[in-house]
């Protein structure tokens, strides 16, 4: 199955999915690095499914810390990665951005 391919604002920052930007993972990481946090990442995510599931409300607190913890040593959470004093502009619609100017002059996909 082909993974789906969202668009990436120029400074390759975030990508746009559900008119929302998402900050990318910081491309500094090596893929050892990265596969071994996006390993910690998907088991995290499978103990949130097993907590709710169970109705485990200590283990839930766990399992969701554990994928902010992911997340952050991924970079798509906590400090910005980058190092130009930029905001972090994630969770906003690219129109509401200042990425408006690129969203705005882009031709949009189809898968869109």
């Amino acid at each position: 199955m082909a993974r789906k391919q969202y668009p990436h604002t120029p400074d390759g920052r975030y990508f746009v999915a559900k008119n929302r930007l998402w900050r990318c993972t910081d491309p500094r990481l090596s893929e050892e690095e990265k596969r071994s946090h996006i390993k910690a990442l998907m088991k995290a995510r499978r103990a949130v499914r097993t907590a709710q599931q169970q109705g485990d409300e200590h283990a839930l607190r766990q399992a969701r810390d554990a994928v902010q913890a992911a997340k952050e040593a991924l970079g798509e959470r906590g400090p910005v990665w980058w190092k130009d004093d930029a905001p972090d502009e994630g969770g906003l619609a690219p129109h509401n951005s200042s990425y408006a100017w690129w969203w705005e002059s882009r031709e949009p996909s189809l898968e869109e």
